[in-house]
């Protein structure tokens, strides 16, 4: 009997031991990005003229979220080309508006999660739903695959967002077009569109296979 209670309390011990180890603790460091009156100017005008909705605080109501890349391959230069509040030298964007691109949340090669705006807080980063979808960027490109962690911390980050908010949908950015026969497509350009790759299909299956149990909302086919 006492071997059989030695061998339960080494288990009980080991399980412990786990759960509190610094690789399974889900952290979100802030990281903020510029917010100031200009941005928040931009942003109202955008939610109005982009999407047509007059508000008075540039704030969503999350039931999405879009998983990027940033093609970029470092934290840093990404940071720095958020930070702006408006945009320079892309003519494929400036014409809808100046404000800046960015995202609520950066993910580093190694699974680090970064907070660049809070949670609810408007940001450029999807066409025709930015005024519903929380962004996710991850450290990437075509050239540079997504990691094992960052599929990991993908998916503890949107269990916390799932929490939270009453997400429906979790999608790739180069699946956002398929929304625009829906109801929830605000885009006031039919012409206004970009092509997107990013994070593709096989990075976005293995996290739809790691949230089945979400019961998430699949993404509408064309």
């Amino acid at each position: 009997m006492q071997i059989k209670l030695s061998r339960i309390s080494l288990i009980l011990a080991s399980l412990l031991a786990f759960s509190c180890s610094p690789k399974a603790t889900f952290r979100i460091i802030d990281k903020p990005i510029n917010w100031n009156a200009e941005r928040e100017q931009l942003s109202l005008q955008y939610l109005k003229e982009r999407h047509g909705l007059e508000k008075t605080e540039a704030t969503i109501e999350p039931r999405m979220v879009v998983v990027h890349w940033t093609a970029i391959d470092n934290i840093e230069v990404t940071f720095d080309v958020f930070n702006p509040a408006t945009l320079g030298g892309r003519a494929d964007l400036t014409g809808a508006s100046n404000l800046n691109v960015s995202s609520q949340f950066l993910i580093d090669r190694d699974g680090t999660i970064f907070r660049l705006l809070p949670d609810t807080t408007f940001a450029r980063h999807v066409i025709g739903l930015n005024y519903l979808a929380i962004g996710i960027e991850n450290i990437g490109s075509d050239d540079m695959p997504l990691t094992k962690a960052q599929l990991t911390a993908n998916e503890r980050l949107i269990r916390h967002l799932k929490r939270k908010y009453p997400i429906d949908y979790v999608i790739g950015h180069h699946e956002y077009q398929n929304f625009q026969t829906t109801d929830l497509w605000k885009e006031a350009d039919p012409n206004y569109r970009t092509v997107k790759t990013d994070p593709g299909d096989k990075f976005m299956n293995q996290l739809r296979k790691k949230l089945s149990d979400l019961n998430l909302k699949p993404v509408p086919q064309l």
